[in-house]
């Protein structure tokens, strides 16, 4: 199985991805102590999906994230780089339209959507700022993108506990739980590598987004993104 190293090449992500996707909802669940459905609800709620939007979710896996936004009547397209991810949840959403596609390329035309999110994924693509670029280009105007990735937890004691758990016990969680552990120490490495939400914030300017923003959860875990593309 493969382990990919914080160079993030594409192969090595998506061969990982590929390995952990049977069971990958479940570890999630179990290594954020359930927080994760509660930043799920987050992300809804701030991407605002309308009935007949378009909206795009990109590192959707297999479209547990992608669900809500149905649910609103919004028309989704699901997009990740990993087959495996994109195989498992066609078997559950059979009428989702899951297409394979690569962040910093994507296979969508210029302003095609009223929103772009990504979860828990911009941190593993390999170019983070090509990403951005990516997003905004295929938004339309007046269009918005949603981030929600891991950051940095602004209270000093509680980041240093929480440092604790991603590199102490998470491991022996993953080993318990998932069918690839080893992908686990990546991924908590490439959190503690993330920047802090002014760096990103900064990177999303930088790639065009206006109306920049962000919201911390628990306590600066996860941040929430927001830009819009001017009209």
């Amino acid at each position: 199985m493969t382990r990919p190293s914080l160079n993030k090449q594409p192969h090595e992500v998506a061969s990982m991805f590929d390995d952990v996707a049977e069971r990958y909802d479940l570890t999630n669940d179990v290594l954020s102590l359930g927080q994760d459905r509660r930043w799920r609800k987050e992300v809804a709620a701030a991407v605002d999906a309308r009935p007949a939007q378009k909206v795009l979710d990109l590192a959707a896996g297999t479209a547990t994230s992608s669900l809500p936004f149905t649910r609103a009547g919004a028309y989704v397209v699901p997009c990740d780089f990993s087959l495996g991810m994109l195989k498992v949840g066609k078997k559950k959403h059979t009428w989702l339209p899951f297409t394979a596609g690569d962040a910093t390329r994507l296979p969508f035309r210029d302003d095609t959507f009223d929103a772009v999110t990504i979860s828990f994924g911009l941190r593993n693509v390999q170019d983070t700022d090509a990403a951005l670029r990516e997003m905004y280009r295929v938004t339309r105007p007046g269009g918005r993108v949603v981030i929600c990735e891991f950051s940095h937890p602004t209270w000093a004691p509680f980041r240093t506990v929480y440092t604790e758990y991603l590199m102490r016990a998470l491991p022996p969680v993953a080993r318990a739980v998932s069918s690839h552990p080893e992908a686990y120490v990546y991924l908590a490495e490439s959190i503690r590598a993330w920047p802090d939400q002014a760096g990103l914030a900064s990177r999303l300017r930088e790639a065009g987004w206006s109306k920049v923003a962000w919201r911390d959860l628990t306590g600066g875990v996860v941040a929430l993104h927001r830009g819009f593309k001017q009209v």
